[in-house]
């Protein structure tokens, strides 16, 4: 079972995270973040990943360690889940349209992490949360998962849509990339016959 837990106790954020990669879309999500936690079972429904993740933060000084560490606690148990990444497909795409916006999210589930982030909002918040927080999420999760990451918002207007096709089109991109893919009979997709390191 590719299942996996974290958690993670600084003195700015405790958190608890559990994945299981080949779940239902079930979420219970609660950070204190309500926007984050919309973002975060977008990302479970649609990835067909099972996420539990509870954080306590410093809130009353901003969303920035909550939203941050958010992601390296999920990415984190994502990595673990994935082990040696034997058999997986490893890379993933989507291009998520929603209403006026148009999201391209690209995937390599390479243990090399790397963020590629050209998304603009024209607000500087989004409710109660800095938009600019969205790249620091996307970030520790590609850093902690292990993931080349390229997110590319080709157009849009509404920060909501925007921020929420990034968060779907990660969704997608990582449901192809961790699928088992039944010709590889388990081994490791590279050349070096593993992931990781150097390119290959």
């Amino acid at each position: 079972m590719r299942v996996a837990s974290v958690e993670r106790n600084t003195k700015e954020t405790r958190i608890a995270g559990r994945v299981d990669l080949d779940g239902t879309g079930a979420a219970e999500i609660a950070t204190g973040i309500g926007f984050l936690d919309h973002m975060l079972e977008q990302l479970a429904k649609h990835g067909l990943i099972d996420i539990t993740l509870h954080a306590k933060g410093d809130l009353h000084i901003d969303f920035h360690h909550t939203t941050e560490d958010t992601g390296y606690v999920v990415g984190e148990a994502v990595s673990k889940a994935l082990g040696d990444r034997a058999g997986i497909q490893r890379y993933g795409h989507a291009v998520i349209p929603m209403d006026e916006t148009l999201t391209r999210v690209t995937l390599d589930a390479s243990n090399r992490p790397y963020l590629v982030w050209k998304v603009a909002f024209s607000r500087p918040k989004l409710g109660e949360m800095d938009t600019e927080l969205f790249k620091e999420w996307f970030q520790a999760f590609a850093q902690s998962a292990g993931v080349t990451l390229h997110v590319e918002n080709l157009y849009g207007e509404n920060n909501h849509h925007i921020v929420e096709s990034c968060f779907k089109g990660l969704a997608r991109a990582l449901r192809q990339a961790i699928e088992i893919d039944p010709r590889r009979a388990g081994a490791v997709p590279s050349t070096k016959g593993t992931l990781g390191g150097s390119l290959g």
